[in-house]
Order: structure tokens, then sequence, then C-alpha cells
């Protein structure tokens, strides 16, 4: 009986090929996850399109011009999907993944504005007027991980730092994601930031349309 019926899911229309890509992107550790799910053809996730991108968008944009920001670094720039909708003077663009930077290269090849690179090939002393971390927080499962990105994001970040991202302490279902509370290590280890703004998101999360809907929120922190 088992066996008739993954036979029969594998010959679903656009079902076998989906279903082959959550095999290849099993969850052993947060690079690996994110470089094989890439290669497998995977994508950055639902809220790097359509009314959760256009929201960000617009919630970014706005910022950037409202508060002259000549330069923007972001750290998981994924597969640039976001980034077609993005209006930035000059955009550097980082993620572990080398896949993910292969995609985005070729996506923006002759834009003299952007660039990006692997996480451990960044050129040192690489920053920004802005540092930017979109739907990335939760996803850094490891203790480690997470510290180690904090770490650079702020250090990364002349004047602001804008975080979209949950940030409470909740268990969830999926392996690759871990909610924790990530503005009680800003508020312990980077005391010369601020945050000055919270703004919720338009779509609050939904279980019953989780594509349509996000369970993060905008929190821009600014140099004291």
């Amino acid at each position: 009986m088992l066996a008739s019926v993954k036979s029969f899911l594998k010959n679903v229309p656009g079902l076998g090929p989906a279903l082959a890509q959550l095999r290849k992107t099993q969850f052993t550790n947060s690079v690996d996850y994110w470089d094989k799910r890439y290669r497998a053809g995977g994508d950055s996730g639902a809220g790097s399109y359509n009314r959760l991108a256009e929201f960000k968008a617009r919630f970014i944009n706005a910022f950037v011009e409202q508060n002259q920001v000549s330069s923007v670094i972001e750290y998981g720039c994924g597969d640039g999907a976001q980034l077609k909708l993005a209006h930035y003077p000059s955009y550097t663009g980082v993620d572990i993944s080398p896949k993910a930077v292969e995609i985005c290269r070729s996506l923006f090849t002759g834009d003299p504005t952007k660039r990006f690179f692997q996480a451990n090939l960044l050129p040192p002393g690489t920053r920004a007027d802005l540092a930017l971390s979109l739907d990335v927080i939760y996803h850094l499962v490891e203790d480690h991980v997470f510290e180690a990105y904090m770490e650079k994001l702020f250090a990364s970040a002349n004047n602001f730092v804008i975080v979209y991202s949950s940030n409470m302490v909740k268990e969830w279902p999926h392996k690759h994601v871990h909610h924790r509370r990530f503005t009680d290590w800003i508020a312990k280890h980077r005391t010369e930031w601020a945050l000055v703004s919270t703004t919720p998101n338009e779509y609050p999360y939904d279980p019953a349309h989780p594509d349509d809907t996000s369970f993060a929120d905008f929190y821009v922190f600014a140099k004291c």
C-alpha cells in the first residue's frame, strides 16, 4: 500500500520534482541547507515574492530615500528575487551559499551598482550606510552561527541596521527555523545601537496562508 502511494505521488505532475527537491534539502545545518536548496533549484522562499516582497520593498526603498542612504550591504542576499524591487544607489550582497552568489551575479550582470560576495570572501572592512537582514535571523538555527552573523551585520553598518524577522521564542515544526528574541542580543552586546522603530507586517502570519503571510516585522536600529 505504501509503495503504491509513493508511486502515485511521484507521478503527480509537478509534485514528483518537488518531492525530489525536498529530499535533497534535508536539514543538516544552516550553511549546508541553503546551498543545497539553491543547487537543487529551490528559491529564497515565499517572503521574497509577491505581496510580501512588495511590502518589504516599499518600506526599505522609502527608508533609503528619506534618510539619504548612499550604500547598502545585505547579509543573506539569497537568489536576488527581492533585490529586483530595490532602489539602492550602491549595493553589496553577501550570502553563505556559493550558488546564491552565482545566481545573483548572473541575474545582475552589467549593473555597476551591485556586487556580490560569498560570506567568507567578503573583503575585510567592507561597510555601508545601511546593513540589511531580511528573513534571515530565524533561519540561523545554531547559536554560534547566529552570534557570528549578528556581529558581522552590525560591524558592517555605519549608520543604520534594518532587520526583518520574527522576534520571539517559540517552537516551530520546521528544522530550518529557530525563532529567538534577537533584540535581547542587541541590547546586551551592541549598546551603541538604539532601536528607533518597529513596523508590524502588513500581512501577519496566518497558518492557513503561510505563503502570503509572515511572522516577520521590521526593526530599525540607528547608531547612537
